[in-house]
């Protein structure tokens, strides 16, 4: 049987939904009861009906059925990059707990495009998503606070629910639902880690001043080292991007200065750890008898290099937010929720002579 029904033009066209009708015998009402199962049916008329549609490979218009009413519930996440491990596995959580709840997932990207994510927000507005889900680093300034404010009000009087996802609040009075892990945190206690083993001079990888992400990960290492009273020095501190390749550039160009002056790394995560452990590497020096490394998320590659991490609970970031945005008692209502992070030790710290042991359960 034809799949595709061809006009006089001579180019294949989609079926529709009077080819199925036709195909089957029956009526196009008969074929929109059955597909939209708002009708009780024959099983023989059901079984020609479905049976045409399978063989012109017809699809259902989406936005005839919206008109019709039956549209399919469902659930959108926004993110930067689909390529990236860590959108890859909040998007996984997200698409668990949708397809728990019975509801489809869309998946939009932006690329980091403040306007690509405006126009993207207005599709998913169109298609009737019950919860918007955005995640993503960005520049927590006035306008960004502004513009995330709009959103969720519009979506708000639309029936939808905006859910910023690893993204700071947006205060009481604006209907977003907030999902974060504790970054600052995670970054503390990592530091804490090197700093037990007795290192003191830590370089950090990855600062990118104004973007929330880096910020609070700087945060927490800094704070770690006033609280083991090791003075902070800025000159330990390197800007860039969190990607392999930078990791790579910057441990390059640090070590291209002159004599090494620091024993240990935080990366600002796993993928600029890995890159900066090749940038050791090329250069002889060994992980962890040279220099100590740790990184940031838990995501590869970070078991593959046996590296000691900040594990961050990424799916569960995403089930998270589909929970509160499907099932919350308050609609519409501003919630704030805030999820643990915890050190995952490997084998990439190597505890410096002298260093005191911590007590048990310290």
């Amino acid at each position: 049987m034809p799949r595709r029904t061809t006009p006089d033009d001579g180019h294949p066209r989609l079926a529709t939904i009077r080819d199925v009708a036709r195909h089957a015998g029956v009526s196009v009402a008969t074929v929109s009861r059955i597909l939209s199962g708002t009708y009780p049916s024959a099983p023989s008329t059901r079984a020609k009906v479905m049976r045409a549609v399978r063989e012109l490979d017809y699809v259902a218009n989406a936005h005839a059925r919206g008109l019709a009413g039956v549209r399919p519930k469902s659930v959108a996440i926004v993110v930067n990059s689909v390529i990236s491990p860590h959108y890859a596995h909040v998007a996984q959580g997200v698409q668990e707990e949708a397809a728990r709840e019975g509801r489809l997932c869309i998946v939009g990207t932006t690329g980091g495009d403040p306007e690509r994510e405006l126009a993207t927000i207005a599709l998913m507005r169109q298609e009737q998503a019950e919860a918007v889900i955005l995640v993503g680093n960005i520049v927590a300034d006035d306008a960004y606070r502004e513009r995330m404010a709009n959103y969720a009000r519009a979506l708000a009087r639309a029936g939808s629910q905006l859910v910023l996802c690893g993204r700071p609040p947006l205060g009481p009075e604006v209907p977003a639902i907030v999902v974060e892990y504790d970054n600052t945190a995670g970054a503390h206690a990592i530091t804490s880690h090197l700093l037990a083993a007795g290192h003191r001079r830590i370089l950090f990888l990855g600062r990118r001043t104004g973007y929330t992400t880096p910020d609070s990960r700087i945060a927490g290492y800094r704070a770690a080292l006033a609280t083991h009273h090791v003075p902070h020095d800025p000159g330990l501190e390197l800007d860039g991007t969190m990607e392999r390749g930078e990791g790579h550039r910057m441990m390059r160009e640090r070590l291209d200065r002159g004599p090494r002056d620091f024993t240990a790394v935080f990366a600002g995560n796993d993928l600029i750890a890995a890159g900066a452990r090749d940038a050791l590497r090329e250069r002889g020096l060994r992980i962890p008898d040279d220099v100590s490394l740790v990184g940031f998320d838990d995501l590869p590659p970070a078991a593959d290099i046996d590296l000691t991490t900040v594990q961050v609970p990424h799916e569960e970031l995403g089930r998270t937010a589909v929970r509160l945005a499907l099932g919350g008692e308050t609609p519409g209502a501003a919630q704030h929720v805030l999820l643990g992070t915890r050190v995952v030790v490997r084998d990439s710290v190597r505890r410096r002579p002298g260093a005191c042991r911590p007590r048990p359960g310290a």
